[in-house]
């Protein structure tokens, strides 16, 4: 018996029946089932903004690539198929790229950090088109930026106290319709904002746990109005000063946004299934009546969406992208 010799010309064939031609690719929509690792609620959010973006092209395919934190802040970074093309899609805040103009993603993550640190360092102006609980405080606010930027006398720095002032008392106005006050609490006058926050705090930040947090939350906010007030009548005044006064009020502004954000999605910290920290805020439109938020947990299938039943994993949810 002769041994078998294998001749380097004797491997499979291009044209065998095991081999997948490159011009047969797996259709997009059916890359999902072989994935191993899904976050239903999370493909879905993406794909809904997909659409939102590019109303005339059909999700196909979302798929997270890579998660990346720089300078303390996290990004997620999506490859999304649609039946014209694809999408880079990036967080923090959401935007998309086209992969025919950005055909790298490592280019398109820098691009997209940087974007966003521009974005971010410039002052938010009031949307007449997306209007806010906070447009007045926002508007104010502005006016004192813009203010700041040509300040030279010191008549220009105390109008630019006048403006964090009224900014301020603003935005104790605007919590105060959205939060409910327990009965029997006495309402301070409309201009006393170091009464007003005080009010305000003991119910956005109430119970023992949050006892040092609602400390520090009222003295940053009384120091705040306290040196907003001292810029407003003093002749010493300087630009470094100005400076700080207007981005402590900047800060106000952010953590009673923080806030009402956290009451708005019920102050769940942690998963009540698998208590994991890695809860998400999503929003469906289709829920009754005219949209809401839902919670879901990252690190297991809990959620809250009253359309989901708990026990399916999210299988819905996939079935609404596909």
């Amino acid at each position: 018996m002769t041994d078998d010799v294998v001749k380097p010309n004797a491997f499979i064939k291009p044209d065998d029946a095991c081999v997948v031609p490159p011009d047969r690719p797996i259709p997009a929509e059916l890359l999902g089932r072989y994935s191993v690792e899904r976050d239903a609620f999370a493909e879905q959010d993406i794909a809904d903004y997909v659409h939102s973006q590019a109303r005339d092209e059909v999700v196909n395919h979302v798929e997270r690539v890579k998660r990346e934190v720089v300078m303390g802040e996290p990004y997620e970074i999506w490859d999304v198929t649609t039946d014209q093309g694809r999408w880079w899609v990036i967080t923090n805040p959401t935007n998309l790229y086209s992969q025919q103009h950005f055909a790298s993603l490592d280019y398109t993550f820098s691009f997209h950090v940087g974007l966003m640190a521009r974005v971010r360092s410039r002052s938010v102006s009031p949307d007449g088109n997306d209007p806010t609980p906070f447009d007045e405080v926002l508007r104010r606010f502005e006016q004192a930026r813009d203010r700041f930027g040509h300040a030279i006398e010191v008549e220009d720095l105390q109008a630019i106290g006048m403006l964090l002032r009224e900014g301020l008392i603003s935005l104790t106005t605007a919590v105060h319709r959205r939060v409910v006050l327990p009965q029997g609490v006495e309402v301070p006058q409309v201009a006393n904002f170091v009464a007003w926050t005080d009010v305000l705090l003991n119910v956005l930040c109430a119970g023992g746990s949050n006892e040092r947090l609602r400390q520090y939350l009222k003295s940053q906010a009384k120091e705040t109005w306290q040196l907003v007030n001292w810029l407003t009548h003093s002749r010493s005044a300087d630009r470094i000063a100005t400076e700080i006064a207007v981005d402590g009020s900047d800060v106000t502004l952010r953590t009673f946004i923080q806030l009402l954000e956290r009451q708005r999605t019920g102050g769940a910290e942690e998963c009540p299934s698998c208590h994991s920290r890695n809860i998400r805020t999503f929003f469906d439109i289709d829920i009754p009546p005219d949209g809401d938020y839902f919670l879901s947990c990252g690190a297991c299938d809990w959620h809250n969406h009253p359309g989901v039943p708990a026990d399916t994993n999210g299988e819905e949810a996939q079935d609404m992208q596909s």
